[in-house]
């Protein structure tokens, strides 16, 4: 299997066979919430429209996908000797909230997510990149994954765009794959999303709603969540997989067990 280049809280690496079994054939593969791209890297569909909300995720694979190698090197010339320390991280960090360069601000998210903390994509209420120094030993420069991703990515047209707009994109042969912020699995927990705009409830529900009307025109629709009460009602009209996963991001080791997900499959 293929491993995307990037760190990301709920990525769908260790599941993707499970959800290739679940996705069924067609022309194009259609990810409104891409993430670090490890679905799209791991399956055969002739195209893909990958999109999400995050702009620096998006300009980082266009780049990538424009200027391959050389871009590559670029990226690559930021994990230098000094890369691995404190001063120089929040250094980074500084410049990457407060340039206009999108080659610079792109090859610095390359940076930061492999050096911040677990590899967290999160902002504050201003839009700024907040996630504090890892303390790694030795970040590895993932080289050989970005060559995989630039590979792959000339079937692929990236977009920033919310899952509204996306899906409304979707024609007969497409298949949808969701992997939206998840609901969160008590009423004391929070949503954790990488973005500042927000996904609650309201947005859950239009997600639902918009694979049943998808479905119902030919187009499936399948949907990764926590396996909730929320989401099972949101989710009657589907075929209901759930399934245990191992939690390895969280600011607790102790709370690094098992949770209960799910994969709606609206066809």
């Amino acid at each position: 299997m293929t491993k995307p280049f990037l760190k990301w809280a709920g990525g769908k690496f260790r599941l993707v066979n499970m959800i290739r079994s679940a996705l069924p054939e067609g022309q194009r593969l259609i990810e409104p919430f891409v993430g670090s791209g490890a679905v799209f890297l791991n399956m055969d569909y002739s195209s893909y429209m990958l999109a999400d909300s995050n702009k620096h995720l998006i300009d980082l694979f266009n780049l990538l996908k424009n200027e391959g190698i050389e871009f590559i090197d670029y990226c690559q010339s930021f994990f230098d000797e000094i890369a691995n320390s404190e001063l120089v991280f929040y250094q980074r960090r500084e410049l990457f909230n407060t340039t206009q360069d999108v080659r610079l601000k792109s090859a610095l998210f390359v940076y930061l997510n492999r050096h911040c903390f677990n590899g967290l994509c999160r902002y504050n209420s201003k839009g700024y990149f907040n996630v504090p120094f890892g303390r790694y030993k030795l970040p590895m420069f993932p080289r050989q994954e970005m060559m995989s991703f630039y590979q792959k990515s000339h079937n692929a047209i990236f977009q920033v765009s919310d899952f509204v707009k996306t899906m409304k994109m979707a024609q007969k042969g497409d298949v949808i794959y969701c992997d939206p912020p998840y609901v969160p699995l008590s009423a004391t927990s929070s949503f954790t999303n990488y973005t500042h705009d927000g996904f609650g409830f309201q947005e859950q529900n239009k997600l639902a709603e918009m694979a049943v009307e998808l479905s119902s025109q030919g187009i499936p629709v399948i949907i990764s969540n926590h396996h909730t009460p929320f989401t099972l009602n949101a989710y009657q009209k589907a075929k209901i997989e759930s399934f245990d996963v191992q939690r390895f991001i969280s600011s607790k080791v102790d709370s690094r067990g098992k949770v209960s997900e799910l994969l709606a499959v609206f066809s």
